[in-house]
């Protein structure tokens, strides 16, 4: 490698944030069946809270020398994603020719073919460029791979896990039984990896490399194994049900299928439970079985209607009046991903601060208009990929009610899995 030129990113988009809880690490390599990432990505990301986007990187390593590929990949990145990466939330980079050494004189091991061999030993570099970019952008590092889905509410998840630890002493959290995916360091351990890695990483895969690093920290070799395994389970330490479920079927080693599936993973969770104000829940859809509004907004389960036309209408009208910090709704969910709304606006009906004369109301700002309806409600937000979320402007002050309005005929039934209304504190 060369010393000089072999960590400097032949691509980088993004803003180098640095100072936040969780880098997320995504490798990502050329397929020649079918690519995962940008799903992977949409996964990730629809998973976030508005406060969790300020508080987290997904870095991105296209893991190709190919210029020509690793360019069209950051383009289409950067075409899809264009608001994730101005804010600092999505970073994407790739590695300069100079980082890869010379594999053709790697030798066969373990049963591997040299094919295989070769293919272990350039992931091992691949993990080790995204450690060394990512060590010193946040407080904990997380190993992902591009062709998974995550739980909702993952990200706060493995953070309070992590901060939870009665002692600093562990080395890894694991959020997934599979491979490398969903293991957390703390970055600060991340310079101690990436050398011991970097010793042997033509010799073994990274899991093993890992397992070593831990034996050679704790085990004594005049103990005996079940003492050794004691020892490493503080250093190795498990969360369940796992976070992030493995989903692809080709490998990115040429001809390999690989049907991993996380069994801790259980069935995907097909909604998300929050504690909203107390109200009363009027909906114009028509409810499928037993999938009511009344449980969506309780967090029990989704609420799932029938093909919702133009002029039909969710509301939730506030026992007492609200103040509303954010809002924040998620229509469809992993087992009917295309349930989901469009053409619909969010809108607030303000309790006694608004005039009832105004046709519009002005933002803190003085830049955006609130256009208000015949009946008093005032448009908010729409919806965008199937998710409505924005911090609500105090000058609405208190709120009667909240109402999603569709406002074109829908060919698809709506699900709606996730309903958080945040009060302003």
């Amino acid at each position: 490698m060369n010393q000089v030129d072999s960590l400097q990113p032949a691509v980088h988009l993004g803003l180098r944030r640095s100072g936040v809880s969780i880098v997320m690490g995504v490798p990502s390599v050329k397929r020649k069946v079918h690519s995962y990432l940008t799903d992977t990505l949409m996964s990730l990301m629809s998973q976030l809270s508005i406060a969790e986007k300020d508080d987290c990187i997904i870095l991105v390593l296209i893991a190709e020398v190919d210029q020509h590929y690793t360019n069209a990949v950051a383009e289409q990145l950067k075409r899809l994603f264009p608001a994730e990466i101005a804010s600092g939330l999505l970073e994407v980079v790739s590695p300069s020719v100079h980082f890869y050494p010379d594999f053709s004189g790697l030798k066969e091991s373990f049963g591997d073919s040299k094919e295989r061999v070769r293919w272990r030993t350039k992931q091992n570099l691949d993990f080790c460029f995204l450690m060394m970019f990512a060590q010193s952008r946040g407080t904990f590092y997380v190993q992902l791979e591009d062709d998974i889905v995550a739980r909702p509410n993952y990200l706060s998840t493995m953070k309070n896990f992590a901060l939870q630890q009665p002692t600093d002493d562990w080395m890894i959290l694991e959020f997934s039984q599979l491979g490398f995916i969903g293991k957390m360091f703390k970055s600060a351990d991340l310079s101690l990896v990436v050398h011991f890695v970097l010793m042997f990483f033509r010799e073994k895969p990274v899991d093993w490399l890992l397992d070593h690093l831990m034996w050679v920290k704790v085990c004594n070799p005049e103990k005996d194994a079940k003492h050794c395994d004691r020892q490493k389970s503080n250093l190795r330490i498990r969360f369940k049900p796992s976070l992030f479920q493995h989903v692809g079927t080709h490998s990115s080693l040429a001809g390999k299928l690989q049907r991993l599936q996380d069994k801790d993973f259980g069935r995907r969770t097909l909604r998300a439970g929050h504690s909203n104000p107390p109200a009363e829940l009027t909906t114009s859809l028509k409810t499928y079985q037993h999938f009511t509004l009344d449980k969506a907004y309780l967090g029990q389960d989704f609420f799932w209607a029938f093909t919702p036309e133009a002029g039909d209408f969710i509301r939730i009208r506030f026992f007492t009046p609200v103040r509303v910090q954010r809002f924040f709704f998620r229509s469809g969910n992993t087992e009917h991903p295309r349930d989901t709304l469009s053409n619909t606006s969010v809108e607030v009906l303000p309790f006694d601060n608004v005039p009832s004369d105004k046709e519009s109301l002005t933002d803190a700002s003085d830049r955006v208009q609130f256009k208000r309806t015949e009946d008093g409600f005032y448009r908010v937000g729409w919806f965008q990929n199937g998710i409505a979320e924005a911090a609500l402007d105090p000058a609405f002050g208190p709120l009667e009610a909240l109402r999603l309005t569709i406002v074109a005929d829908s060919p698809v039934w709506v699900v709606l899995s996730e309903i958080f209304i945040k009060k302003a504190d």
